[in-house]
């Protein structure tokens, strides 16, 4: 496994495909503003479904920040899409079916099993802010990364910064 991406590290940059089979970038989502990338285990299962839900729930919030959410599994593009539909999930969500993005970011697995639930909040410079890991408080990763979307927003880190004329 790679090393695990840290506060100030600068976050790897990838190419995934999302719910509607579409490519992600996530250079791409950072040209935009802050991105809220969450690693979690699995769809459909008790704590996932309720971190999914509380990201849904507060998502106007990280909207307003500027920010993007983007969850990542190893669930297939179907099960994710199906997923975002049940739930009605305005976000993206990430088939990371290989497990490459789980490594490039290291993140663990939960003794040794399961795949670990990590929140990182990326700046629209690349460099990660905030990273949270707590595998049983799911919902706690909500409040972390918004708390830390709005932080980049009150100090102009919101967007890139525009060329010099």
């Amino acid at each position: 496994m790679a090393d695990r991406i840290g506060v100030g590290d600068r976050a790897p940059d990838f190419a995934a495909l999302d719910q509607s089979g579409q490519e992600v970038r996530l250079s791409a989502l950072l040209a935009q503003g802050p991105v809220v990338l969450y690693f979690y285990p699995k769809d459909d299962t008790p704590g996932c479904t309720a971190e999914a839900c509380a990201f849904r729930d507060d998502h106007e919030g990280f909207v307003e920040a500027g920010a993007a959410v983007v969850g990542v599994s190893s669930d297939s593009v179907e099960r994710h899409q199906a997923f975002v539909e049940r739930h009605q999930l305005p976000f993206r969500l990430i088939s990371d079916a290989d497990g490459r993005l789980r490594q490039l970011y290291g993140v663990p697995r939960t003794l040794g099993l399961l795949p670990g639930r990590v929140t990182y909040v990326i700046g629209s410079d690349g460099v990660v802010r905030l990273v949270f890991s707590s595998q049983l408080r799911a919902h706690a990763h909500v409040p972390e990364a918004l708390t830390a979307v709005r932080q980049l927003a009150r100090s102009g880190t919101r967007r890139p910064a525009e060329p010099a004329p």
